[in-house]
């Protein structure tokens, strides 16, 4: 529970309203109640303002004149949002330790408020910084280091030779430093090629659950500072990710390329490999990249939004008609010319 003037007080907002109203959770305009605190950045959502039944609203001054309850008025409703939760929920502070069922390995350094959780597995010469989470069968290879406030959730995968920065969010089930898609033909079989190098991981990065980074081949696959990935992602083998891109979930990248940075890639894209992405370059949802992007700006590619079927049908028949018009129309484009 915070009061309103110590909410206005910690997102640095202006208080229109009642400074001792309590505030014991969050929720959407239509479903709030009293207690209830709201945010509305988007007009289109103004409708349900009028009749909300939250006990706050932060929200731009804009529309301050339209709020029927205490206001909190800032600049960006949601990064300001983003904030009050953090303030009414505080993460929960785990006391430093190793659960008894935990195995350490040995010369590891680990700081005395990092928590091991149950069945977790530290390899040899491992470095656990300060204010870590380790949760509960979580296994990290030897020869790698976690930051201080790095959050491992439960059951994740962090192979040998692994360097993760600090305050990192790696959700359950992700899988960092698999062998990489490596594979030399001889006569028809596949020959594994070993995968030499590691991965490397900036800080404030988080990675969502059940995605998976793979290692280098030679060199490392680097994820740089800020990155945030979805889940149901796959980063292959000596990728290289700009500080402070975000990808959507179910995205997949090939081996060897390189994104820049603060791009960002939404759900379903592939990547084919040895490609490379500039700064601020933006891919929408489904889109297939087959070729290098090196300027900035908003790309799309990918199957044709949805329509009715049999819409759909006749354009996918004029589709495969399009090669022989193009060879019609060129032949027509000769008589005529011959004919001047």
């Amino acid at each position: 529970m915070i009061t309103l003037k110590q909410l206005a007080e910690k997102i640095g907002g202006k208080l229109h309203g009642d400074p001792d109203c309590e505030i014991t959770g969050v929720a959407s305009l239509n479903k709030a109640v009293s207690g209830d605190l709201c945010f509305l950045a988007d007009s289109r959502y103004k409708k349900y303002l009028s009749q909300t039944s939250a006990s706050a609203v932060i929200l731009p001054a804009s529309l301050l004149e339209d709020c029927p309850v205490h206001a909190i008025v800032v600049d960006v409703p949601d990064v300001a949002y983003v904030n009050a939760i953090k303030a009414i929920y505080p993460e929960e502070k785990f006391p430093g330790g190793i659960h008894p069922s935990a195995v350490v390995g040995n010369n590891c350094d680990i700081h005395q408020t990092a928590w091991i959780g149950p069945n977790a597995v530290i390899e040899d010469n491992v470095t656990i910084g300060a204010g870590c989470f380790i949760g509960a069968g979580t296994s990290i290879g030897k020869n790698s280091s976690i930051g201080q406030d790095g959050h491992i959730a439960a059951n994740v995968s962090i192979s040998y030779g692994t360097v993760i920065g600090e305050r990192a969010l790696i959700h359950s089930g992700v899988v960092i430093g698999a062998d990489g898609f490596g594979f030399a033909n001889n006569k028809g079989q596949w020959l594994r090629i070993p995968q030499l190098g590691g991965v490397r991981i900036g800080d404030d990065v988080e990675v969502g659950a059940n995605s998976t980074i793979d290692r280098g081949a030679i060199e490392d696959t680097v994820i740089g500072h800020g990155v945030k990935l979805d889940n149901l992602i796959q980063i292959a083998h000596n990728v290289q990710i700009g500080d402070h891109t975000a990808i959507a979930a179910c995205t997949g990248v090939a081996g060897s390329v390189k994104i820049g940075k603060r791009c960002t890639i939404a759900g379903q894209v592939g990547i084919a490999g040895h490609l490379e992405l500039g700064d601020d370059v933006h891919i929408t949802g489904k889109s297939l990249i087959t070729k290098s992007i090196l300027k900035s700006g908003v790309y799309s590619s990918g199957p044709a939004p949805a329509e009715p079927q049999n819409i759909w049908r006749r354009n996918i028949v004029r589709y495969r008609q399009l090669d022989e018009m193009a060879n019609r129309l060129a032949e027509l484009e000769k008589q005529l010319n011959k004919d001047k």
